[in-house]
């Protein structure tokens, strides 16, 4: 896709590195406000990317990240040579985060968003017993765990990827459900989701063995339910270089051996 890209806005993660190729990036191209830029790009990893795209949602910008941090499948590789004529022939993916409604014995109802995943982890040294149900129809009367995930494609080579979960495209209109180290059902693997359903976890024994909920950097402690749904309405855009786009990176991941 061609696009006219004349202003910039450099944003570093703060790392010696990423301030010194934001310096490098803003002498070359100039730095507009990110309220004004006609492109936002991050400089960092994929934590800092993830924080760049949560903060302008649905406010029509496009992010481009280039890679100064230890991880990077969600950033471009670093080079000042060429960004105006990389950015306008990127190809963009549109990224819509998860909503999480926890409620707590401590806290109430909270919501949060993530654009990676939701995660409940147990509290104590004892196993959580958890609950899934899928759009109010029990799936998985109980699952004792260290935990159990819900993770969008863009958070697919996160956590989710760690815990032996699949990688997603992220065009693939799915969601990944997960357990971390996963006791009994012992072969249970986990499932793959629409992207339109609701799931919700109801925590078993809770005063017993106690779970948290995290949404990306948000956490909630002593859980008794967490509702998981797309919140569709909520966007941001994501930019990868035409020669290494998402799909051609999580091909390569599959293939690695």
């Amino acid at each position: 896709m061609n696009r006219k890209i004349e202003t910039f806005a450099f944003l570093s993660s703060g790392t010696p590195d990423s301030d010194e190729a934001a310096q490098e990036l803003i002498k070359f191209y100039g730095q507009s406000d990110a309220r004004d830029a006609d492109v936002i790009v991050a400089l960092g990893g994929d934590g800092f990317m993830l924080q760049t795209l949560q903060h302008y949602m649905n406010q029509g910008k496009m992010i481009y990240g280039m890679n100064r941090g230890s991880v990077g499948f969600l950033m471009n590789e670093f080079s000042s040579v060429g960004l105006k004529d990389r950015i306008e022939a990127a190809q963009s993916e549109t990224i819509r985060p998860l909503k999480m409604v926890a409620e707590s014995v401590e806290e109430g109802t909270v919501t949060a968003f993530a654009l990676n995943e939701i995660s409940l982890l147990r509290q104590s040294y004892q196993a959580a017993k958890i609950r899934i149900s899928v759009d109010d129809q029990i799936r998985l009367e109980e699952l004792i765990c260290d935990g159990v995930m819900v993770a969008t494609p863009a958070g697919s080579t996160a956590y989710n990827l760690s815990a032996q979960g699949p990688i997603l495209p992220l065009d693939a209109r799915l969601l990944a459900l997960t357990p971390v180290s996963a006791f009994r059902p012992r072969r249970w693997r986990g499932a793959l989701l629409p992207n339109k359903v609701t799931v919700r976890f109801d925590i078993l024994e809770p005063e017993k063995r106690p779970v948290n909920a995290v949404a990306d950097h948000t956490e909630v402690k002593s859980v008794l339910s967490v509702t998981i749904e797309e919140a569709s309405q909520l966007r941001a855009t994501i930019l990868f270089d035409k020669n290494h786009s998402w799909n051609e990176r999580i091909l390569k991941e599959q293939f690695l051996y």
